[in-house]
């Protein structure tokens, strides 16, 4: 499936994006371990958590999808061996936090996935998990999926990840609690805290000092209900769309506004773009609130370090477009970990956006981008991974001409209701199919 898209001139409205991706597959792994039944309200019904759905159904865990809701069975800890290889899709998600949970189960299990994924790095969970016990092996000496998991008893662990990553942290946050003794982690940098949160919110034992994480084990979680807040990344996507047309307005209501998650805010305010935020309140730990974004006339690039990327790395490619439009440069270094998504995402940013005619210099871990005011339509390629098909998809909305981006199907990996969304900001698009 291709878009085709032209400029829409200015756009005005109020929306709600779905639930938060991150969220709902922590909702649904942990919902699995507590005692009691989790209800989970405004869950994201994507690919990618449609994947850890179908995985833990294999586990054993009953999942029953009604309406608006999910409602997962916890099972307290003991699952099920699965008959069957265990299929993450594309999600790293699903496979790497699912890792921590099967490394205690006292069965044998394998975890792959689509191309993509069995390409993505998976030394970084084998081999803290090997510290606590776990019987582990990845393909290529531990480096890839798919992964053979052989449970084992688990002990508990001092760690410090060589990178912040959300998804590790998870990963051995998770098998800390059925580990013997507690467990410390300690991050480099700050990474979402998705996991922390919920984890407390189910009555968990956990505790943060500093950038290190205790972890009890041997402990239980409570069932209670969660409401999914809107996601944050799939918002940048309108909120870019809105500061990059003079004259637009957007209201997002029921955003997640997750501090470990806005750092995007706090570069795109450097760089001049006017939002504020309204209605802030706390739901099952997370916070949430209302955001307004206006059309930003004149803005200016900005620097940006590996100390801010853990808390915006899905919006790189929409600060890459950002910059197209500033005065000044903007440099973006310590993003390394964008080679190793679902494409090389430096790569794709450089050479899709170079196509619309940006001024950008690819290094090993960033990107220099030289604002030149103005994109054109191009032929342009998605690369296969969601969020460049939708940041392409955007800059079309405010380049010169056409603008068509081939093999847009990858955008129901996360965010299934894009088009409709955009669709009712009478945005101007025509998917050829």
């Amino acid at each position: 499936m291709d878009v085709e898209i032209q400029n829409s001139g200015k756009i005005e409205g109020e929306i709600e994006v779905p639930g938060d991706k991150s969220i709902t597959h922590r909702a649904l792994i942990f919902g699995a371990i507590c005692k009691g039944d989790v209800t989970v309200y405004n869950p994201l019904k994507s690919q990618d958590c449609k994947a850890t759905v179908d995985c833990l159904r294999k586990l054993g865990v009953e999942i029953i999808q009604k309406e608006e809701k999910f409602t997962v069975k916890g099972r307290g800890g003991e699952f099920e061996e699965p008959d069957d290889v265990l299929d993450c899709g594309n999600s790293g998600t699903t496979m790497r936090i699912l890792s921590g949970l099967l490394a205690s189960q006292k069965f044998y299990s394998i975890l792959t996935g689509d191309d993509s994924l069995r390409k993505r790095p998976m030394r970084r969970i084998i081999e803290p998990l090997r510290l606590m016990g776990a019987k582990i092996f990845g393909r290529s000496n531990d480096n890839f999926p798919p992964i053979t998991i052989i449970g084992n008893e688990l002990r508990s662990v001092i760690y410090k990840l060589p990178v912040a990553s959300a998804q590790v942290k998870s990963c051995l946050i998770l098998a800390s609690l059925f580990a013997e003794g507690t467990s410390e982690i300690e991050e480099p940098g700050i990474s979402r805290d998705h996991t922390e949160r919920m984890v407390k919110y189910l009555s968990g034992k956990i505790e943060k000092r500093g950038r290190k994480i205790f972890v009890s084990g041997k402990q239980s979680l409570e069932g209670k209900e969660i409401f999914v807040p809107g996601d944050f990344s799939s918002a940048s996507f309108f909120i870019t769309l809105a500061a990059l047309i003079k004259n637009s307005y957007i209201k997002i209501k029921n955003l997640g506004l997750n501090p470990t998650r806005t750092g995007f805010l706090e570069v795109i305010k450097r760089m001049g773009v006017k939002f504020r935020i309204s209605n802030l309140r706390q739901m099952n730990n997370e916070p949430v609130g209302e955001l307004e974004v206006w059309g930003s006339e004149k803005m200016k690039g900005t620097k940006i370090d590996k100390n801010e990327i853990p808390l915006l790395i899905d919006e790189i490619p929409l600060i890459s477009l950002i910059s197209c439009f500033c005065d000044g440069e903007t440099e973006i270094t310590g993003a390394k970990e964008l080679r190793f998504k679902e494409s090389d995402r430096l790569k794709a940013i450089n050479s899709e956006l170079t196509k619309m005619g940006a001024d950008i210099t690819e290094m090993e871990d960033g990107l220099i981008i030289k604002g030149i005011k103005k994109l054109k339509g191009a032929e342009l390629n998605s690369w296969n991974d969601h969020r460049i098909a939708m940041m392409l998809t955007i800059a079309g909305c405010v380049a010169d001409g056409k603008t068509v981006v081939r093999n847009v199907d990858c955008v129901d990996v996360s965010f299934p209701e894009f088009f409709n969304l955009l669709g009712k900001l009478e945005v101007k698009f025509r998917i050829i199919k």
